[in-house]
């Protein structure tokens, strides 16, 4: 089995098998540009056949400028561990899950401060929040000016880009250039999804300019570790398995969104994607996140393809903890279910989990996280009732 780092590297997307009546199998559009970007077409290549100093000339101004500064904090020795160091590895199986060892990443990063059995919980300063982090640790600061705004977000509403909104680098990344999206961050804002910072998130991955650069949001109660608003985001060169997943349209919302669910995936979700502009795209799905919140349901999200398609995945493993219904084997392996491991990435923490892992338990853990046929289904249509009921006609 091929060894990889967390730095670029080449993986063929697996072929897709032929689609079925209203099933679409998804892949990467533009596989031409991926290949011309280092993605080999004959598989995995171990060798880092692509390194980063040919990728920076294809990286759009922001990402690069992103990069360089993450690499600046990376030699100054501010993370916990040094990710490009770290075994990362492709599984062998149909969804070709992707797998790092962190040992120990769960007793070096910032502990949760709040309970887990609440979405929506008040913010509270004397417990740690990012106006607490070092100065060294911002990258970006999105002041009220223009020329700070508008050199990364051109052609952002105002008032996203005059939001004094900042990236902080993760202290403790599982990627490269894992990096902090914090909205607004004076105005210390628990973490709850709102219409104007939803689309921060989306102009952020939009302007990456790059399939491999993915945004990320998690609730309360669905292992977010800090309850001040904020986003994730890394680059990894990789299809990520819920990206290639197979989906079926659900319905199509007055504004041109198309809402799929996903299929022959271990976990229940929504694929959002359309729109006559980023802007509509960003409303559903924050619309969707906001009846999600407001009624108590933990809900991970997934901004890819450059904010061109929007994961929405539903869990429960939280409150399978605290009721004591978890598996024992998997609370040993001490993973945490976030939009990452959603996704298809898995950090785990002990060498004996790495070396034994497989796409059978990886998905047998995915399937316990995730919510049970009857109640995504439930849940499905009250989601769906309530973006009907709020798309323009």
């Amino acid at each position: 089995m091929p060894v990889i780092s967390p730095l670029p590297f080449s993986l063929a997307p697996t072929p897709a098998a032929p689609a079925a009546s209203r099933i679409r199998r998804n892949g990467f559009p533009h596989h031409r540009r991926l290949r011309e970007a280092g993605m080999c077409s004959n598989g995995f290549d171990s060798t880092n056949c692509f390194r980063m100093e040919e990728l920076e000339t294809n990286l759009s101004p922001f990402l690069h400028k992103l990069f360089k500064e993450w690499d600046d904090r990376k030699a100054r020795g501010l993370f916990h561990h040094d990710i490009t160091t770290c075994e990362t590895k492709v599984l062998p199986g149909e969804h070709n899950f992707v797998a790092t060892l962190i040992e120990g990443r769960d007793q070096k990063k910032r502990p949760t401060e709040f309970g887990m059995n609440q979405v929506l919980q008040p913010f509270h300063s004397e417990k740690f929040n990012f106006t607490k982090v070092k100065p060294q640790e911002v990258i970006f600061r999105f002041q009220e000016t223009e020329n700070d705004s508008a050199q990364y977000f051109d052609g952002a509403p105002p008032t996203v880009s005059a939001s004094p909104s900042s990236i902080l680098i993760n202290v403790s990344p599982i990627g490269y250039c894992h990096v902090l999206l914090v909205p607004r961050v004076q105005e210390c804002l628990p973490q709850r999804v709102d219409q104007e910072s939803f689309l921060l998130a989306m102009y952020v991955a939009k302007e990456a300019r790059n399939p491999f650069f993915r945004v990320g949001y998690n609730s309360l109660g669905a292992f977010a570790t800090i309850n001040h608003l904020h986003f994730q985001a890394y680059y990894l060169k990789v299809q990520y398995p819920v990206e290639k997943a197979p989906t079926e349209e659900l319905t199509v919302v007055g504004n041109g969104v198309s809402i799929s669910q996903l299929v022959q995936y271990p976990v229940s979700g929504f694929v959002f994607e359309g729109g006559a502009s980023l802007e509509d795209l960003s409303q559903v799905v924050s619309n969707a996140c906001i009846f999600l919140q407001e009624n108590n349901r933990p809900f991970n999200v997934l901004i890819s393809e450059s904010a061109k398609r929007v994961f929405l995945l539903l869990q429960c493993y939280a409150e399978k903890q605290t009721s004591g219904k978890a598996s024992q084997e998997f609370l040993d392996m001490r993973i945490n279910p976030a939009v990452w491991e959603l996704s298809g990435h898995l950090v785990l923490k002990r060498r004996n989990d790495y070396d034994e892992a497989s796409e059978a338990t990886l998905c047998s853990f995915l399937v316990e996280a995730s919510l049970s046929g009857p109640e995504f289904q439930e849940l499905k249509r009250c989601v769906l009732e309530s973006l009907a009921s709020a798309s323009p006609e």
